[in-house]
């Protein structure tokens, strides 16, 4: 067999040759020869040159083509790649060399997710999915469904975290019921979005200026309308910005969020959102010290309610300790999930610690009776052997769990636009029932002509 056979292609010779009695493990060993061709793009930035390179590890991987809009994160990447293709522009990455990848990984700015990852979708290609997935409302119904029309690709979220033990165990501990009903959930985000720097603006907007040598700032606005570059806008911060990134929320709600949407399959939508800030002008810049609440319509006897409220904390803060069931001390981490229950509360740093309380006594999560012992695993490596074929109980985060995660983030960072206003959310209809104007503003956007998300929801 060839090396450098795609799985796909393995797959149509041995059944056009009547080996279609393969099936499961047999299959797998069949296939164990195969390599997965994989293109990334957005190669290097603030994750994408870990995703490449983590990827790439993978013994079955082969790195063949490097797409970048910078000509100089194309040449670092290349150092490692040097027999890859190279482009700027991922349509032409797609029309050009579509028959040389079977998969593609995405890391590139929010607001070119959703064009990027549906032609990737619509190809046929696997894809591993940098998040927040999408930055407008209406792309989560837009991604959704190409996810949905192509089952048999492998998709996965960048939520790595997942790896560590702690998260893991805290699904297994709210699955179990055993702290009883779920009351509410308090997620704080930590405070980057108002220490600026490395991968934050924090203002004042700067007067244009020439994107950086070896730039192309054209493609780099994809579907955005165009506007002049501005000082810390294009290459990491970004994210601050309103129309290309998700502010500190978004950028960190779905490795926060992850443990509830895996634990409680109930929560599906929020049907309600309320922000309030102090915030700076919003005209160029997402809001900071957000406080937002997000309201889920909950049924069966996991939850203490009809409704569970999940609390939002933005730039360092916090609730207040007392209110949430614990007993003097300090936070684990200033980012964190809490999830408040009849029994007791659970309280999650991102790679851990996790703390159980009861009664104002703090136990070591871990501790937790009747918990397995947890396998390490390598999440992008997951990804790689799903694709191939293999049955491996580690692909966690794929799409259809990681736009859930993302929605409310996206929701409490665009309602700051209106504080202190309750918006009621309609997920099938994609619109606010009670409120115009958000409707017109925070939903969708008008995308640039040859830069539109494949199937576009209208």
């Amino acid at each position: 067999m060839n090396s450098k056979i795609s799985r796909r292609q393995f797959v149509r010779h041995i059944t056009a040759a009547g080996a279609v009695a393969l099936t499961g493990p047999r299959l797998f060993a069949a296939l164990r020869d195969t390599r997965l061709r994989v293109l990334s793009i957005g190669v290097v930035g603030t994750i994408g040159g870990h995703d490449r390179r983590t990827i790439a590890a993978h013994p079955l991987v082969d790195m063949v083509g490097l797409c970048d809009v910078d000509a100089n994160a194309i040449s670092e990447a290349a150092k490692d790649h040097p027999s890859a293709f190279t482009c700027s522009d991922y349509r032409e990455a797609f029309d050009k060399h579509g028959d040389k990848f079977d998969a593609v990984v995405v890391a590139t700015p929010d607001h070119s997710h959703c064009s990027i990852m549906t032609l990737a979708l619509s190809r046929g290609k696997h894809l591993y999915a940098q998040k927040p997935v999408v930055q407008q409302l209406e792309e989560l119904e837009t991604l959704g469904r190409a996810v949905r029309e192509r089952p048999d690709l492998v998709t996965q979220t960048g939520a790595q975290r997942i790896e560590h033990a702690p998260r893991r165990a805290a699904v297994d501990i709210l699955k179990s019921g055993g702290l009883g009903r779920v009351i509410e959930v308090h997620i704080a985000f930590g405070g980057g979005a108002r220490a600026g720097g490395h991968y934050f603006a924090s203002g004042p907007v700067g007067d244009p200026i020439d994107p950086p040598a070896g730039f192309d700032y054209n493609l780099w606005l994809n579907g955005a309308q165009e506007e002049p570059c501005r000082p810390n806008m294009v290459q990491r911060q970004w994210r601050s910005w309103w129309k290309y990134g998700g502010g500190q929320i978004a950028d960190w709600v779905v490795h926060l969020t992850d443990v509830l949407f895996y634990a409680f399959p109930e929560l599906q939508s929020p049907e309600r959102v309320c922000s309030r800030t102090p915030s700076r002008d919003l005209s160029f810049f997402h809001a900071d010290r957000v406080l937002s609440t997000l309201t889920y319509p909950v049924s069966g006897d996991k939850f203490a309610n009809s409704t569970c409220n999940f609390y939002f904390y933005d730039s360092d803060l916090k609730p207040d300790r007392a209110q949430v069931g614990v007993g003097e001390g300090e936070w684990p981490s200033g980012i964190l999930t809490i999830v408040v229950c009849e029994g007791g509360t659970l309280v999650l740093a991102p790679e851990g610690p996790l703390e159980i309380w009861r009664d104002g006594q703090k136990t070591d999560g871990m501790q937790w009776p009747g918990l397995p012992a947890y396998e390490q695993f390598n999440h992008w490596h997951a990804w790689v052997d799903k694709a191939l074929g293999k049955d491996t109980p580690h692909l966690w985060m794929p799409l259809n769990i990681g736009l859930r995660c993302t929605e409310p983030g996206l929701l409490a960072v665009k309602a700051a636009k209106f504080p202190g206003q309750v918006l009621e959310w309609d997920r099938e209809r994609l619109a606010f029932t009670n409120h115009a104007e958000a409707n017109k503003t925070i939903v969708r956007r008008e995308y640039r002509k040859g830069f539109e998300p494949v199937g576009l929801v209208r």
